[in-house]
């Protein structure tokens, strides 16, 4: 029985490696949301400087009686937001940065934002598949991209498979 285990741990195991990762980020490190130091206006801009946001990575931003919002570069720029394209106040907050880009918050508590409780994100566009060096045309480069996603999964399904047939008969 606890060869079994072990191969459901290895193909439990295998399965996430060819998976794609995603990271939680938490804003600000050990300060989290809050008001930097009058010496430190650009805390949360350094902070976000350090690090490589993905699609689908999360930021979790952990505060007191203050709030998240998301906005416009303009608004970003202003320190002003009448219609924020995300709010929360929980002080618990968890926002999935899902396309790429840049992303502008700021704490909607006036006042907060002009002392530098304000970030902005830059999400990474997605990594394309490898190409091969003999490749020229776009067509190409699509069936170069199907024939590496249709490996991945067959050498995916393969090791299920293998695992599972193993699982049975041990």
């Amino acid at each position: 029985m606890s060869s079994k285990v072990y191969i459901m741990f290895n193909l439990f195991f295998a399965l996430h490696l060819v998976a794609v990762h995603c990271f939680e980020f938490h804003v600000g490190g050990d300060a989290g949301w809050a008001i930097p130091s009058s010496k430190n206006d650009q805390l949360y801009n350094d902070w976000a400087s350090k690090d490589r946001f993905m699609i689908n990575d999360t930021l979790r931003f952990e505060y007191t009686k203050d709030s998240v919002l998301e906005v416009t570069q303009e608004e970003y720029e202003k320190c002003r937001s009448t219609h924020p394209m995300f709010f929360s106040n929980n002080g618990n907050t968890f926002y999935t940065l899902n396309h790429p880009g840049l992303y502008y918050f700021m704490s909607g508590v006036s006042g907060h934002c002009q002392r530098g409780l304000k970030m902005i994100i830059k999400v990474l566009e997605p990594q394309s598949p490898p190409q091969m060096a003999n490749q020229t045309s776009n067509s190409s480069n699509a069936s170069a991209a199907f024939e590496f996603a249709a490996a991945t999964s067959t050498l995916t399904i393969l090791m299920l498979i293998m695992s599972l047939s193993w699982a049975i008969f041990m």
